[in-house]
Formats: C-alpha cells, sequence, structure tokens
C-alpha cells in the first residue's frame, strides 16, 4: 500500500469519526435529537454507510477504471482538491456546532440559531460543497473514471440544499437577508 492512499483512507476515517464525535456531544450537551418519522430514514443512513465502506476500501485496495496510466499530475490535483474538500467540511461543521443535523433528519432543532460566520459568511453549505470535492479529488487521486459518479450526487445535493434553504426560511425571519448576500456552494460565484 502506498502513502497517498493510506494518507486519503485516514482522511476518510478522521472525517467520519469528528462527525461521530461532534454528534455524541451534541448530545451529551443535552441538544434534543428526535429520530425523523420520514420512512426512508434508514435506507439513506444504509445507503451512506455503503458508500463509506465502498469509498475506503476502494482507498485502500481498488484500482476501478483508470484514467491514464501516467497518473502523477492527476493524483497530485486529485489530493489538492480532496485536502480542500475535507477541510471546507471540517470547517464547516465545526463552525455550526450544535446546529447541525444530519441530513435525514429533515428538522430544525428547537434551540437551532442561524449560523452566518466563519465560512457561512460567504457559502451556506459548505459541508454539501466539501463532500463533493473530497470525492472528485478522491476519484481524481486514485487515478478513477468513478469520479464521473459525482454528477449523479449534484442533483441530489442542490434538491436537499433547496429543501434546507425552505425549512430555514420558514424558522428563521434574516434567513431570507442572509441568502442574498451568499451563495449556496462556490463563494461569489453559485
Amino acid at each position: 500500500m502506498d502513502i497517498l492512499r493510506l494518507t486519503l483512507f485516514v482522511g476518510l476515517i478522521f472525517h467520519k469519526l469528528l462527525w461521530e464525535v461532534l454528534k455524541r456531544s451534541d448530545r451529551v450537551a443535552g441538544v434534543p435529537r428526535e429520530l425523523s418519522k420520514w420512512p426512508g430514514i434508514w435506507f439513506v443512513k444504509l445507503l451512506k454507510a455503503v458508500v463509506l465502506v465502498f469509498l475506503a476500501v476502494q482507498t485502500l485496495f481498488l484500482d476501478l477504471f483508470p484514467i491514464t496510466s501516467q497518473s502523477g499530475p492527476l493524483r497530485t490535483i486529485g489530493t489538492a482538491i480532496y485536502f480542500v474538500g475535507l477541510a471546507t467540511a471540517v470547517v464547516g461543521r465545526l463552525r455550526l456546532g450544535k446546529n447541525w443535523v444530519d441530513l435525514e433528519e429533515h428538522q430544525v432543532l428547537p434551540e437551532q440559531s442561524l449560523v452566518t460566520h466563519g465560512i457561512y459568511r460567504y457559502i451556506r453549505h459548505p459541508i454539501y460543497a466539501g463532500d463533493l470535492l473530497l470525492i472528485v479529488g478522491l476519484e481524481l487521486a486514485l487515478n478513477s473514471w468513478l469520479v464521473l459518479g459525482v454528477f449523479m450526487l449534484i442533483p441530489v445535493v442542490i434538491r436537499q440544499a433547496l429543501a434546507e434553504e425552505v425549512q430555514l426560511s420558514q424558522t428563521f425571519p434574516g434567513y431570507t437577508a442572509y441568502c442574498r448576500r451568499t451563495k449556496r456552494f462556490i463563494p461569489f460565484v453559485f
């Protein structure tokens, strides 16, 4: 196993462990978490787990659908994109703190507040943007045509972001003004 694969794997594990540790610390801090009544919640949780396991196994062991035989520059670019994505998602998650909710929970917490500072001053969905960049970077660093699979995720992420924005605009009076000041995924662009 090469050092790049191990580094990418450690990043994936760090991402997942951070989310789990922060989720548990939020619950210990007394933030109520009710599971959604949405019937597909367990399917989404299972799908997320399967994708994570697949990415971990691919990262460590599999060379799937190579893009090129001279992958050096592609791996370098991919690794850079991967770490930008990882950093963006982590900074977004840390900034949200106890205001974070699993995407499949579809709720605004009673004590939740609108976060508009830090990275949220520039984009409304840094975790989604960061996770997409992380996956693009991972697949490029692994020299895999599976990078094209991200195009299937983009409509799902946009749909989720739009649904969250509707929910947040109904909960927080200042959310619409916040949306006018910020971009959804890419600072100053989109």
